[in-house]
């Protein structure tokens, strides 16, 4: 087999020869260069390493004593470093070049992409050139990785990282290895391709898989949209032309609630003694 057939891979080599920029390896048949920026030590003529063989840059064989989690056939968690809307996303893997998630494996909608910072669950592949990109795992994949849950779990707060998304739904799997799935209903926007999201589990399925929501829990949601009321109304000098009276148009308008929620998160204020209503205003409740 030759070191190109290698590519994407672990392998051991000899130091051959000693260069002022780094070493070449050989097999005994082929040399490859082994950059000094590649390695953090010095070695002598004759001294077997282990190294991890990748394109650079040039599309050239190069070799690394820095070993990726990945390689081909081996899936691990890596970071995006950078995207580019003509070719994809570019993941840092441990070697100076960093891999390209091309844009035929990634969601046709640019606004779910992963950004700078995700995390995406992948592999290597080397096209019939021998150039390397990177590979998404399948659902099967994650599903190989992942614990099964217990109804143990119903109702407690999870975060994970989406692996996969659509338009109904999107696929997390968990810190604690749970695979999941949350439904469009259960979030209020798609999150992108390896973001880092926080939800709980509002269902354990026989199969061991979890169903989670990204919506806040009811007395959480109900407190945000009371604060948000607040803050708008002292925005306002402590007056503001709404109360449970208001039209569910206006109030939509306005704060982007349901007039049901609008009324729960105004009692609770008034509950509080933090505001009054009068006619069709309401006040901010002065001691």
């Amino acid at each position: 087999m030759s070191l190109q057939e290698l590519v994407g891979q672990v392998t051991n080599l000899t130091v051959a020869r000693v260069a002022a920029f780094g070493y070449f390896l050989t097999d005994g048949n082929e040399d490859v260069l082994l950059h000094k920026n590649e390695t953090k030590q010095e070695y002598e003529i004759d001294e077997s390493i282990d190294v991890f063989l990748y394109t650079d840059s040039e599309g050239r064989l190069s070799a690394s004593t820095f070993i990726p989690e990945i390689s081909v056939g081996k899936y691990g968690w890596v970071k995006v470093t950078d995207t580019n809307p003509g070719l994809g996303v570019f993941l840092d893997i441990g070697v100076q070049k960093d891999i390209l998630l091309g844009v035929q494996d990634l969601p046709v909608h640019r606004s779910v992409w992963p950004a700078i910072g995700d995390m995406v669950y992948m592999t290597l592949r080397a096209d019939r050139n021998y150039l390397l990109y990177a590979r998404l795992a399948s659902d099967q994949v994650i599903q190989s990785i992942s614990t099964e849950a217990t109804s143990q779990e119903f109702n407690k707060n999870v975060q994970g990282y989406i692996y996969r998304t659509a338009k109904v739904g999107s696929w997390i799997y968990t810190l604690e290895g749970f695979k999941g799935f949350i439904h469009e209903s259960q979030r209020l926007k798609e999150p992108r391709l390896g973001e880092k999201v926080e939800g709980r589990v509002v269902d354990v399925k026989v199969d061991g898989t979890i169903n989670v929501s990204l919506l806040a829990r009811k007395e959480e949601s109900l407190d945000q949209d009371a604060e948000r009321i607040y803050e708008y109304l002292m925005s306002r000098n402590g007056a503001m032309p709404y109360t449970d009276k208001s039209t569910p148009e206006d109030i939509q308008d306005r704060f982007q609630l349901s007039k049901g929620a609008f009324k729960r998160a105004l009692g609770t204020l008034m509950k509080q003694g933090k505001v009054y209503q009068d006619d069709s205003w309401t006040y901010e409740k002065k001691e």
